[in-house]
């Protein structure tokens, strides 16, 4: 009964490996490649497969979903002659799980490869100004290349990114002195343009503050030569509305000769001619009024002379 036993178990054992190896579950985004005798037959997609036990074999199972690689940095030579180290990061994902394994070894190693002999001949005809300020153009180049070369592996080629250009150290010093010369300069022309705009407000301020100065000047003395004017006016009309006589205006005339004589700077002034005339009105009205007096004496009433020696005296005049 043992060895039956034995048997038996034996036979449960390879019932469930055969089934273990009947079913297969590929996970969702995954593929596995089948082959039978060491021949491809089938792609196994994601869910519930069966398979041929013994005969059918699992070759490898492929991972569907985008890939990330970074490449270490890879030293390129400018057309300059410079040596910079670049890094780069590979998005690429399967498209075809046969293709991926039976028409490249290692798709991975063909494509870090592949990235740096084209990364060499793209930098290789720029300069390191350009290479350093054109990422885009690089990525656009290397992305059409890697994307063309590796259809073929059943590989697409999402996005190629340059992590970091590096230069020598020698020229990264070079710029860094070059840029703080080209900031120093910058800085400079700011300071002398923003003097140069602060001298032409302030003399745009002054001349347009000497501007309003003048032009109110001029107002102010239009205003005072108009009063003046019709302060003369209102004068002149007065005196002309008064009707006065020769004697009143010598008379004020001789009144404004000390105001003309006023001042310690007034060391020689010019008597006008018209002072003389002026003299003789009021002379001449001094003795009309002396000889009104004396004719009111002589006109007495011949009575009192008559009668005696009557004493005459003659008017005086004061101020």
């Amino acid at each position: 009964m043992e060895p039956i036993i034995i048997v038996l178990i034996i036979l449960v054992v390879l019932v469930f490996i055969a089934l273990i190896k009947t079913i297969q579950v590929i996970p969702q985004a995954s593929a596995a490649i089948v082959e039978r005798f060491g021949r491809y037959t089938r792609t196994l997609n994601a869910g519930l497969n069966i398979v041929v036990p013994f005969i059918d074999s699992i070759r490898n199972r492929i991972d569907l979903r985008e890939q990330v690689v970074p490449f270490p940095p890879q030293p390129v030579i400018t057309q300059d002659n410079l040596v910079v180290n670049i890094d780069t990061v590979i998005y690429y994902q399967v498209t075809d799980a046969r293709a991926a394994t039976y028409e490249v070894a290692s798709y991975i190693q063909a494509i870090e490869q592949l990235t740096v002999t084209t990364l060499r001949n793209i930098i290789g005809g720029m300069d390191l100004e350009r290479t350093l300020t054109s990422r885009e153009e690089i990525n656009a180049a290397l992305r059409g290349v890697l994307d063309e070369a590796t259809g073929k592996w059943g590989i697409r080629v999402n996005r190629v990114e340059l992590k970091a250009i590096e230069p020598p150290t020698s020229i990264q010093d070079s710029m860094e002195k070059q840029m703080r010369a080209d900031r120093d300069k910058r800085a400079a022309i700011l300071t002398a343009e923003g003097i140069r705009q602060s001298q032409i407000l302030t003399a745009e301020g002054e001349k347009q503050s000497a501007i309003l100065r003048a032009e109110g000047e001029a107002k102010a003395a239009a205003l005072r030569a108009e009063g003046e004017a019709q302060a003369v006016r209102t004068v002149f009309e007065a005196i002309h509305a008064g009707d006065p006589d020769q004697k009143l205006l010598s008379y004020q005339y001789l009144q404004m000769l000390p105001k003309i004589a006023e001042g310690d700077a007034n060391k020689l002034w010019i008597v006008p001619s018209e002072i003389g005339d002026a003299l003789k009105g009021l002379s001449g009205a001094m003795g009309n009024f002396g000889g009104l007096g004396g004719g009111s004496g002589s006109g007495a009433p011949a009575g009192g002379s008559g009668g005696g020696s009557e004493r005459r005296e003659k008017p005086s005049i004061t101020d």
